[in-house]
C-alpha cells in the first residue's frame, strides 16, 4: 500500500539520497495516488516549476507531472517509446538544484506511454519545451540529474558556484557535485 499523503510535500534538494534512487512503478490507483498527484502539483506551482518528479518530493514512485504552459499533465509509470533523431540543446534548471543551469541536448520530439491518475493508459507525442520537461522529469525517476550531463571538468568548475548558492539558501556546506 502506498504512503498516505495528508500534509503538504517538501521539495528535496541535492544531495538528498532520494534524488539518486530509482523509483518503483505505481500499482494501485486510489484516492491516495490522486492525493499524491495533487500534493506534487501544489509543490511544483508553489516553487514556480514547470515539472516535478516524485523523488523530488521524497516519494519513491514513478510519477511525473508537467505544466509547460499547456496545462497540467500527469504521467504515472511513463516510458518513452519513440525519440526523434534530431536533438535540441536547451539550458535546463532544476528545482532540486537551485541556481544551477546545464545545457542538455535532448531529442526534439518524443512519444510516451503512461497511465493517468486513474490508471488509464495514455499516450502522446510531445515537442518543444514540453518534450524537454517530460524527459527531464523522467530522468529523475532513474536517479539521473542535469549535473550528470556535464563533462567532468565543467562539473568540477561549477561545484564551487553551486556550494555558494546552497550556503546562501542555508542548505549547508557539505554538498559535493561529482
Amino acid at each position: 500500500m502506498q504512503k498516505q499523503i495528508v500534509d503538504p510535500l517538501d521539495l528535496k534538494t541535492y544531495p538528498a539520497a532520494c534524488l539518486r534512487t530509482k523509483t518503483v512503478d505505481v500499482k494501485d490507483f486510489t484516492e491516495e495516488t490522486r492525493g499524491m498527484v495533487r500534493a506534487m502539483a501544489d509543490l511544483m506551482y508553489k516553487n514556480q516549476g514547470i515539472g516535478l518528479a516524485a523523488p523530488q518530493a521524497g516519494l519513491g514512485l514513478s510519477i511525473v507531472i508537467v505544466d509547460a504552459g499547456c496545462g497540467l499533465k500527469v504521467f504515472i509509470n511513463p516510458k518513452v517509446v519513440k525519440r526523434s533523431r534530431e536533438k535540441d540543446t536547451l539550458e535546463e534548471g532544476c528545482l532540486s538544484l537551485p541556481g544551477v543551469g546545464v545545457n542538455v541536448a535532448r531529442p526534439k520530439e518524443i512519444e510516451i506511454r503512461a497511465k493517468d491518475r486513474d490508471g488509464n493508459v495514455v499516450s502522446g507525442k510531445f515537442d518543444g519545451l514540453e518534450a524537454k520537461a517530460i524527459q527531464h522529469e523522467i530522468d529523475h525517476l532513474y536517479g539521473k540529474l542535469i549535473i550528470d550531463y556535464m563533462n567532468p571538468v565543467a562539473r568540477f568548475i561549477s561545484a564551487g558556484r553551486f556550494k555558494r548558492e546552497m550556503r546562501k539558501k542555508r542548505f549547508g556546506d557539505t554538498i559535493k557535485v561529482l
